[in-house]
């Protein structure tokens, strides 16, 4: 049996403190912003069919328990007692969480008092660019109050995020913008903002990612599909390469996120340059019973070394436990048949699982 006793989860959000009902629970599982198909419900997907699998025995109950019984018991429990079971019983011992989406989340330290774990802050480059320029009049004192607010984050955070990759591929310019060029997209950028306005400008973000690499930090990227109202359906292959390759030497590593259903790239560019990681989150929770497949694939061309582990989740503490649960499911199977079949020693396969499960990540953001 191949174990990973901890995990750290090296993307993450935090999640709802409010009840929630039928519908607004099965938005929060498809993060879909439209409704299901006729007759179904976004149960009916491979995370659904996870939640039903691996959630109702932290609450009591059988596992594969209609949704309505699950919900009902949920509500019976709160949503504080029905939070701490599940993530408690996630087996996540390590939380770095990406605290850049609205809504009503917890943070860290809330995440490590509910899931008795540690927990670490990731600063969302463009939520930070967006709150200085709330706050700064000229573009002269928006730049410079910028430039002091990611030292700043620098000092406390464990990592930078961008959704640069999903969203803004232009941003993935292999040299950083001239002051000229930064100066002028701040300018009209600020001009025609209200406060509150998101930062969608790609010489800003540009500006951001290289501003991020100077500080040392690992650098997260969105790699893989991009969301509802992205520009782009996901990063340009091309222009991550070139990215990547412009960042080799700097001291900064970039992570790459949410790389599935092009996980095979995102494993490639992690072999390819030696900054460069593949994160395993989506990759996993989409696929549901079919996350080994895909496990195999991605470890086909990524060094052992170059993966880490990750929910991906935000809203539903469900999502922290599925991901644990078939990430601990799947490597249990891809590794103990390589040992079986005498591929692999079973010390080299425990080896590649707690690096995977932890090791990498504690290793890549200096975590203890």
């Amino acid at each position: 049996m191949i174990e990973t006793p901890s995990l750290v989860d090296q993307y993450c959000h935090g999640v709802l403190r409010t009840e929630l009902g039928l519908g607004t629970f099965e938005a929060r599982l498809a993060g879909s912003g439209g409704p299901p198909a006729a007759g179904t419900t976004f149960f009916d997907t491979q995370t659904g069919f996870a939640v039903r699998r691996w959630c109702p025995p932290l609450l009591g109950l059988e596992p594969h328990c209609p949704p309505a019984h699950y919900l009902a018991r949920r509500r019976e429990l709160g949503v504080l007692e029905a939070g701490r079971r599940l993530l408690r019983g996630s087996g996540i011992t390590t939380y770095l969480v990406d605290t850049g989406l609205p809504g009503d989340l917890t943070g860290p330290g809330e995440m490590a008092r509910t899931g008795a774990a540690d927990a670490h802050e990731i600063v969302r480059l463009e939520l930070l660019a967006e709150q200085v320029a709330d706050t700064s009049g000229t573009v002269g004192s928006f730049l410079a109050n910028l430039a002091e607010s990611v030292r700043g984050a620098a000092a406390h955070a464990v990592a930078f995020t961008s959704v640069a990759g999903a969203r803004h591929g232009p941003a993935l310019a292999p040299e950083p913008p001239g002051p000229a060029e930064v100066r002028g997209a701040a300018g009209r950028w600020l001009a025609g903002r209200r406060v509150g306005g998101p930062l969608s400008d790609p010489v800003l973000i540009g500006h951001l990612l290289w501003t991020a690499v100077a500080s040392g930090l690992p650098l997260q990227l969105h790699a893989g599909l991009g969301g509802p109202g992205s520009r782009v359906d996901r990063a340009d292959p091309v222009l991550l390469a070139d990215f990547a390759r412009a960042t080799t030497g700097l001291g900064t590593d970039l992570v790459l996120l949410h790389g599935y259903p092009y996980h095979r790239h995102a494993a490639h560019l992690a072999g390819a340059f030696p900054h460069v990681y593949a994160d395993l989150g989506a990759a996993l929770v989409r696929t549901g019973a079919r996350a080994a497949a895909v496990l195999s694939e991605i470890l086909e061309l990524a060094p052992f070394g170059k993966l880490l582990f990750s929910s991906g989740a935000q809203g539903l503490p469900e999502l922290h436990v599925v991901a644990a649960r078939l990430f601990r499911e799947a490597l249990a199977r891809v590794l103990g048949a390589w040992v079986a079949e005498g591929a692999w020693s079973r010390a080299d396969a425990q080896r590649v699982a707690g690096l995977v499960a932890a090791g990498n990540a504690r290793r890549v953001y200096g975590v203890g």
